[in-house]
Formats: C-alpha cells, structure tokens, sequence
C-alpha cells in the first residue's frame, strides 16, 4: 500500500543537526516529522563520553545527550520515527520521500543524513569502540593523557589528528601504508618535526589486541611481510568519512570526491526548499556543537522559505 502522508517539514536523520532542527522547527509551530534513520541519534550515539558539548559541566554520555534532544524537540511537537528513508524525490514542489512502500510529502526538507568513519572493519572492532578504537581525536583524545596511542592514516585530517593528540599523549605513532604522506606540505613538516610522533612506514593494522580494552595492535609492513606487536591505548582512525547522502545522488549538487551536499549561505542546497545540515555537508569540523548550530539555521531557513510560500 502506497500510503501518502502529508507534512510541512520533513527532517530526514538524526543526531545534533537533525534534533536541534527539529526542536526550532517545532517551536515554530511546523510541526516536523523526523525519519531518525537507520543509527538514530547519529554517530554520537557510539560515543561514551562526550565532555565538550557545552552546558554538561561533569560531561554527558552521548547516547544520553541525544536522547535528551530528542525528547525536548517531541516536547514541543516534533514527531520522531526510527524509520530508514529508502527513497527519495526532490523535484517539483512538494518533495517526496519513502519509508518502503509508505510515501511522505512536504513543502520543505531538512537533510541531516551525516557521514560514516571509514574503519578497517576487523574482527572485534565493535567490541573495542569507544574502549580505545575513536575516529575524532578532539572528542576522545583527552581520555588519553600521557598515554601511548596511534593514528591511522596519511592526509591532512592524520596529520591534524596526530598533532593534537601529540599535546596531550605520551607518544604518537602515525601508521601509513605507503613511504610517503599525500598531506600538503606544510601540514607533513609540522607533523614530521614533532618529536613526540613516530611514523610507521608501509605499515598496516591486521589485528586489534586486548580483550576488555584495546592493548596494541599487530602490525604488518607490506614490504617485508614482517609482523610486529606494538602497545598502544588508543588508535584513531584518520582515513576519511562516508556521507550517508546515496538516495539523494543524481538530484542534489554533491561534490565529486566522497559525496558530501553542496550548500551556499550556510544550509541551502541547490534545490529550493531543501536544506542540509550536519556532517552530510561539514568535512572540516566534524563536531557535535557545529552540528546543532548548522540545524538550528536549516530549521530557521526552513521556516522563512515556508513562509514566503505561504503569501
């Protein structure tokens, strides 16, 4: 049955941009229906500690901070479904977007689908994440003062990971798999001139050690095929991101390297009355708090575009 159901906004996601959005639409009065997704709350939801989301003094659990934002936008009149969008189609003037056979409506979308750390997808990843496997050294890191940890990875985002963590950490190693970093130049020689961080040449991550917390990993030059185990607390992965943006390709402006959305002025996409907001458009920062505040403008843009189409 292709039932249709008729909204002024749909926020499409979750997680700090999608539940910010939906409590300034909501106190709007626009009454949005939020489609969660299919890991609602987002990829905070996989962090324990989250000690930089202002307001949280002792620090929060982020499956706790986003359930309490996802109760106070329902507060004020958002309805929230743990739905997966399957479908979706942008043209015209009322957008479209499907749940399976079930078919929604409205003036306006607000996209907050957000991104995927690229792992290495070995056995017991799961069980070790958050437990000394991280993908955002500014929000773990400082669990690992004075401690050994690793990065994986040989861009810029390496590079930039690996400086901070190396003011906090004992010692830094930078895993690569190749002989040379493909970062610019200026952020290979701060990283290469820092005494604090070691750089594992041609190397590979092939297994994670510990059985409660991560204690090392095992490494393997893909040179000489030679193995080794090396003691670390933490690794973090710098190896880039995966926007969840695929049932918007070919409607919507992405951009020609991973897949991100396109916005001009903060939030507007190229498509008049869709918006987006959170980590399916920011590669750069990345953070909870930069999240919030691009949905509280997509949930104000939102409303004024809905506006003007209401005169």
């Amino acid at each position: 049955m292709n039932n249709k159901i008729n909204r002024s906004l749909i926020i499409v996601g979750s997680g700090p941009a999608g539940y910010t959005a939906a409590i300034y639409a909501a106190r709007a009065n626009l009454k949005p229906l939020v489609l969660a997704g299919p890991q609602p709350g987002g990829q905070l939801t996989t962090t324990t500690e989250v000690e930089n989301f202002p307001g949280f003094v002792e620090g929060i659990k982020g499956p706790e901070l986003m359930a309490r934002m996802q109760k106070q936008s329902e507060r004020f009149g958002a309805e929230v479904k743990f739905e997966v969008a399957t479908k979706a189609d942008l043209t015209g003037d009322v957008k479209k977007i499907w749940v399976g056979e079930t078919k929604y409506q409205a003036k306006a979308i607000i996209i907050t689908t957000g991104a995927g750390s690229r792992t290495l997808e070995l056995p017991r990843e799961k069980d070790l994440w958050s437990r000394g496997v991280h993908t955002c050294a500014t929000c773990d890191g400082f669990f690992y003062k004075d401690k050994i940890v690793a990065v994986i990875g040989g861009g810029d985002s390496a590079m930039e990971e690996s400086t901070f963590l190396s003011g906090l950490a004992k010692k830094v190693y930078i895993i690569y798999r190749k002989d040379k970093f493909p970062a610019s130049e200026i952020m290979k020689k701060r990283t290469l001139e820092n005494d604090k961080i070691e750089v594992l040449w041609n190397s590979e991550v092939i297994e994670y050690l510990g059985e409660e917390k991560l204690t090392g990993v095992r490494i393997k030059n893909n040179q000489t095929n030679a193995e080794k185990n090396l003691e670390i607390n933490a690794l973090f992965f710098a190896i880039g991101h995966i926007p969840n943006t695929e049932i918007f390709r070919g409607q919507i402006t992405l951009d020609d390297k991973a897949g991100y959305i396109k916005t001009h002025e903060n939030v507007f996409t190229d498509i008049a009355g869709v918006f987006a907001a959170g980590d399916c458009v920011d590669f750069t920062y990345r953070q909870a708090i930069t999240s919030a505040g691009f949905g509280c403008m997509a949930a104000m843009a939102a409303e004024r575009w809905l506006q003007t189409q209401s005169t």
